[in-house]
């Protein structure tokens, strides 16, 4: 669609406004709003009935089924906190490159000498 933003394309943009800091508490709030509140992780009827909080409401069945396969790494039906993170990163390929950069800054500034 013309105009349309989307995941992918905004990501980035909360990752320059925020730093890295700010967008994981912020992904950590998103989880929060998805999860069903008693299994404290999010399942595919959680995803369903709160998806519209985070804007997702246009998400079709199949799309939500296949969010939740593709960020299940476990293999438990349901997506904890670290899985919908990861999700989330590989949602948005412009944020994999930059984490890697965020990364690689971490790594050289803990390696250097004192």
């Amino acid at each position: 669609m013309a105009g349309k933003i989307g995941f992918e394309d905004l990501l980035p943009v909360m990752a320059d406004k925020l730093g890295g800091e700010g967008l994981i508490k912020e992904l950590c709030n998103g989880f929060e709003l998805l999860m069903d509140k008693d299994k404290g992780v999010i399942t595919l009827d959680s995803l369903r009935t709160n998806s519209a909080l985070l804007g997702l409401q246009d998400l079709k069945e199949d799309e939500l089924v296949s969010m939740m396969q593709e960020g299940d790494l476990d293999g438990d039906g349901a997506l904890s906190q670290m899985e919908f993170c990861v999700l989330m990163f590989r949602l948005s390929p412009d944020l994999m490159a930059q984490s890697s950069l965020w990364l690689q800054h971490e790594l050289d500034h803990q390696l250097s000498p004192k």
